[in-house]
C-alpha cells in the first residue's frame, strides 16, 4: 500500500482575475497567491470550477499555471486542473502542465459509464505525473463508485490524492479512509460548508475559495486541539458560506467581490454567461464582506 500523499491544511482555489478588457490580470493573480502564503495555505488549485475554467482558453490556462508557479517558487505544491471533456484536450493540457514544471494534476473526467470512465483516467494517467488528484464531483448525488476508486488507486501510482464534492459528503469521506486505510489523501472542495465534520471525518485537505485567513486558523485551532475554539469561528462564517454556496456562479460572483474589496483584485469582473449577481445580491454580500474583513483583521491582530 503506498505511503498518504503529505497534502494537509487549506489548499486555495484561486479565482480568476480580469481586468477591464477581459484580459487576465496575472498581476492580481500573484498578489493573491502572496497573500495566501502569508496566511498560511499550503499549496493552490489553479485552474478549476472557482476559476471559471471552462471560459479560459487553454493559452490562458497555462499562463495561469505558470504565474502561480512562478509566485510559489517551490515552497509549496500547485496542483494543475485539466478540466477538459475531451481526451486529446486533456492529454495536451497535461503535457503543457508538465513541461512548466508542475507534474501535480487534477482530472475531471465527465462521467457516462465506469468502463468510459476508466479508459479515460488511465490513458490520461499515462502521462509523466507526480500526483494525480481526482475531482468526485456531483450536484445532486454521491458521485463516483467507492469500488472505481479503490481499483483505481490500487492500480496508478501516481493517483494519491481524492477531492470529494459530492452530496452529501461526510459518509464518502469516512468510506473511502475506511476502504484505502487512509493512505489516498481526501480533501473537501465545495462541501468545505461541512468543514467541521469534514475535521471530525479526519479529512487531511479543504479546498475553498477566498478567505485564507479565516480558513486556515480554523484548521490550525483543530490541529491543536482547540476544536470548540475552531468550531465557534466556523459558525462566524455559516451566514458568507449559506449566501455563496447557494450557487457556483454566485460564489464566484461573491468572493471576486471580496478579493476586490480586499484590495488583491482591482476589479470585480467576470466572464459572461453567468448568473446576474443583482442589487440585492450586491447589498447582502457588502455585508458579509464587511464580516468577514472584521474578522480577518482580528486573526492578523493576534496572529501578530
Amino acid at each position: 500500500m503506498k505511503e498518504l500523499y503529505p497534502l494537509f491544511g487549506i489548499v486555495s482555489v484561486l479565482n480568476t482575475p480580469f481586468k477591464t478588457d477581459n484580459q487576465i490580470d496575472f498581476h492580481a493573480l500573484k498578489i493573491n497567491v502572496g497573500e495566501a502564503i502569508k496566511a498560511g495555505v499550503s499549496g493552490f488549485l489553479v485552474p478549476a470550477m472557482a476559476s471559471e475554467v471552462y471560459k479560459l482558453s487553454e493559452a490562458e490556462r497555462i499562463k495561469m499555471v505558470e504565474a502561480v508557479l512562478e509566485e510559489v517558487q517551490g515552497r509549496l505544491p500547485v496542483i494543475a486542473g485539466a478540466g477538459e471533456t475531451a481526451l486529446i484536450k486533456g492529454k495536451r493540457l497535461l503535457k503543457s502542465y508538465a513541461d512548466l514544471g508542475c507534474k501535480n494534476v487534477l482530472f475531471q473526467i465527465p462521467f457516462e459509464n465506469e468502463n468510459q470512465f476508466r479508459a479515460h483516467f488511465l490513458n490520461l494517467a499515462e502521462l509523466d505525473l507526480e500526483m494525480i488528484m481526482l475531482q468526485d464531483w456531483s450536484a445532486s448525488g454521491y458521485g463516483l463508485p467507492e469500488k472505481l476508486i479503490l481499483d483505481l488507486f490500487e492500480q496508478v501510482p501516481a493517483f494519491r490524492c481524492l477531492k470529494v464534492e459530492t452530496i452529501p459528503a461526510g459518509v464518502k469521506y469516512s468510506r473511502i479512509l475506511s476502504l484505502t486505510d487512509g493512505k489516498l489523501n481526501v480533501s473537501g472542495g465545495w462541501a468545505v460548508t461541512q468543514m467541521i465534520e469534514g475535521l471530525t471525518r479526519g479529512v487531511h485537505a479543504f479546498m475553498p475559495t477566498g478567505m485564507h485567513w479565516i480558513y486556515t486558523e480554523i484548521y490550525r485551532l483543530w490541529e491543536r486541539g482547540e476544536e470548540d475554539e475552531a468550531t465557534i469561528l466556523f459558525q462566524k462564517i455559516i451566514p458568507v458560506l449559506a449566501f455563496s454556496n447557494q450557487h457556483l456562479d454566485i460564489s464566484i460572483h461573491f468572493f471576486k467581490r471580496l478579493l476586490n474589496r480586499q484590495g488583491l483584485y482591482p476589479t470585480a469582473l467576470v466572464r459572461e454567461p453567468l448568473l446576474p449577481f443583482d442589487e440585492v445580491h450586491q447589498q447582502i454580500s457588502d455585508q458579509l464582506i464587511e464580516r468577514v474583513m472584521a474578522i480577518e483583521n482580528e486573526i492578523k491582530r493576534t496572529s501578530i
